[in-house]
């Protein structure tokens, strides 16, 4: 993988390997070719390797700062999002606020109209009044027996 046609983010550019000049060829052609053939045709030299290994470095810092700027795009797209979260509750939390204002409010219409205590009163002795009237005029005309029987106890009413 070599990188020397790719452009860098940056703008800095990675500088191609410089070409080697070509060994001379060999002095004796019939054993040469067995030579070449016990060395490995793509091993490079040092200086190619050094080359190569700097380019690789550099696209690894180059993507590790690629990393760097999504993690904080991240970050700021994260903070965007809690943000707008945090308006949205606040908002649905006064929309709730009003409405259980608006409840209350007929809530305590309903009970305004309710009679008070004074009224309750009046009406508890109003009634024990004519309650006691009722009786001691169903005494009086003997009525009595229009009321009904108190069963004894121990025996069975009839």
């Amino acid at each position: 993988m070599t990188d020397a046609s790719q452009g860098t983010s940056s703008g800095l550019a990675a500088a191609p390997p410089t070409p080697r000049p070509a060994p001379p060829p060999p002095t004796t052609p019939a054993v040469a070719p067995t030579a070449a053939s016990a060395v490995p045709s793509h091993a490079l030299p040092a200086n190619q390797l050094f080359d190569q290994l700097a380019r690789i470095e550099d696209k690894c810092s180059r993507i590790e700062d690629k990393y760097a700027r999504s993690e904080a795009l991240l970050s700021r797209v994260e903070d965007k999002v809690e943000n707008a979260a945090n308006r949205m509750n606040e908002s649905a939390r006064q929309s709730d606020l009003a409405a259980l204002r608006t409840e209350m409010r007929g809530l305590a219409e309903r009970t305004r109209r309710l009679p008070g205590t004074g009224a309750l009163v009046l009406t508890a002795v109003i009634t024990a009044i004519l309650t006691v009237v009722l009786m001691v005029a169903v005494q009086r005309l003997n009525l009595d027996r229009l009321l009904p029987q108190r069963a004894t106890i121990g025996t069975t009413a009839q």
